[in-house]
């Protein structure tokens, strides 16, 4: 693989990964506010990038030496893991409609991790 079709890999994912996150991200705000909330700051944006480009060397390796079979489900499995174990920390903490909305932005972001798979299915496979 080289340094050159990683890149190239890397950075639709990138994109994916920078612009996503802020769609459901707050989870915190008050009940009824509007579920889109676009708060772009370097700091957040550099950690996103650095995800994506964890992402890809772990697509890399998936799809350079194990196959590309399963690709979805791999990705699914990964975006649980990422997603989910925050959130269940939170949930025992607060009511109900925050309860719904962490469900819904936990499915986000498993929902960002498979179309990143999707993405580096396309790209590396």
């Amino acid at each position: 693989m080289t340094l050159g079709r990683l890149v190239a890999a890397w950075l639709p994912v990138a994109i994916l990964f920078a612009v996503a996150p802020p769609i459901g991200y707050r989870w915190d705000q008050a009940i009824g506010q509007p579920a889109v909330v676009w708060s772009f700051n370097r700091w957040e944006i550099g950690w996103r990038l650095a995800e994506a480009a964890v992402v890809t060397l772990f697509a890399s390796l998936w799809f350079d030496s194990l196959g590309a079979g399963g690709w979805w489900l791999l990705f699914f499995l990964v975006g649980l893991l990422v997603a989910f174990p925050r959130r269940l920390v939170l949930w025992q903490y607060v009511e109900p409609p925050r309860q719904r909305a962490l469900l819904a932005h936990a499915s986000l972001d498993v929902a960002r991790y498979v179309a990143a798979g999707g993405m580096l299915a396309w790209r590396l496979g």
